[in-house]
């Protein structure tokens, strides 16, 4: 297509957009090394992902993402010569950071593509780390009135966030993440994950991409997305995002939410009509003030957007131009 024929949003974007049919044809000789057991245990609640959406998006994603991989290691060996040898780590892992809404499907997509990745032909050691146990405890978010602002960038402790990826970008040895439970909505005190020197490590969560504020004298302040390799945003409409939250809410309702451990056990209890009402409110008053004040502003830094449709299926791919 020629440049005066595109529309002013297509000439001036710096994405390439497909559909995903035309997408799945950049899989070329991709193999495929998941099966329909596995992809049913790597699905979240109400996601309908399958083997054909693995075959549509996801082995072109890997295939995508093996070049940035091996681009990524080469540089990295230039530079090694370049210094000499000096001062250089082992091995610096590739870090891809994966952003999006709550209830938009970031954790499948981070499961799937660790799955896919580790089964590369070199066999990656590839780990994965959410941004939940970064938040900061509870008893700390009553105190300083967050509780109503959790998932927000304030409650988080950046702090913790920034020195994990630098130490992970380092080449460190076992570097510990903390851990969080969905089941009692908190972080586990003392309770960690190691992680040791991965060639590939997925960092998730709704806020990633967030920049800070920018200081006035000028000063080095790093973002969490400075130690990110490549980055990926889940997309779909707000509305969808609305209804999936829901949808999501009142499945747990009847199941999780029903342990006498969890956080939202009371909700269990409730009429539906009742349960749907809290939820109703949780996404209005603190989900979709997040998602339109904090994540979606942040959806242009990603080099690679997956859209999705009503079925909650991909629908779109927008890819960053070189």
């Amino acid at each position: 297509m020629l440049t005066d024929q595109l529309t002013p949003g297509e000439m001036y974007s710096p994405y390439r957009v497909f559909t995903a049919d035309y997408w799945a044809k950049f899989r070329a000789d991709t193999p495929l090394t998941l099966t329909e057991d596995e992809v049913r245990r790597l699905r979240s609640l109400n996601d309908p992902i399958d083997l054909d959406e693995i075959r549509r998006i996801y082995l072109s994603l890997s295939r995508l993402l093996s070049a940035h991989v091996e681009a990524s290691q080469l540089l990295f060996s230039q530079r090694r010569v370049f210094f000499n040898g000096d001062n250089a780590a082992d091995k610096t892992p590739f870090i891809i950071g994966i952003a999006g809404s709550v209830a938009v499907g970031k954790s499948t997509t981070a499961r799937v593509l660790k799955e896919l990745l580790q089964r590369w032909p070199s066999s990656p050691k590839v780990d994965l780390v959410t941004t939940d146990g970064f938040l900061l405890p509870n008893e700390q978010l009553r105190n300083e009135n967050l509780m109503e602002r959790k998932g927000f960038p304030e409650s988080y402790d950046v702090g913790a966030l920034l020195r994990f990826l630098s130490a992970i970008k380092s080449g460190q040895k076992n570097v510990k993440a903390p851990l969080y439970s969905h089941m009692t909505y908190d972080v586990l005190p003392g309770e960690y994950v190691s992680i040791d020197r991965p060639d590939i490590l997925i960092f998730e969560g709704i806020n990633v991409l967030q920049p800070r504020q920018l200081p006035p004298d000028g000063k080095f302040v790093p973002f969490v997305s400075d130690f990110f390799d490549f980055s990926i945003y889940i997309d779909a409409d707000e509305d969808l995002i609305h209804k999936w939250y829901i949808d999501r809410f009142m499945r747990l309702r009847e199941t999780a939410f029903k342990s006498p451990e969890s956080f939202f056990h009371r909700y269990s209890q409730l009429s539906e009509d009742a349960a749907r009402a809290i939820a109703e409110g949780l996404w209005e008053n603190i989900n979709l003030k997040n998602l339109r004040e904090n994540i979606v502003p942040t959806r242009p830094r990603a080099d690679l957007v997956l859209r999705k449709g009503n079925d909650h299926l991909i629908r779109e791919v927008a890819l960053r131009k070189l």
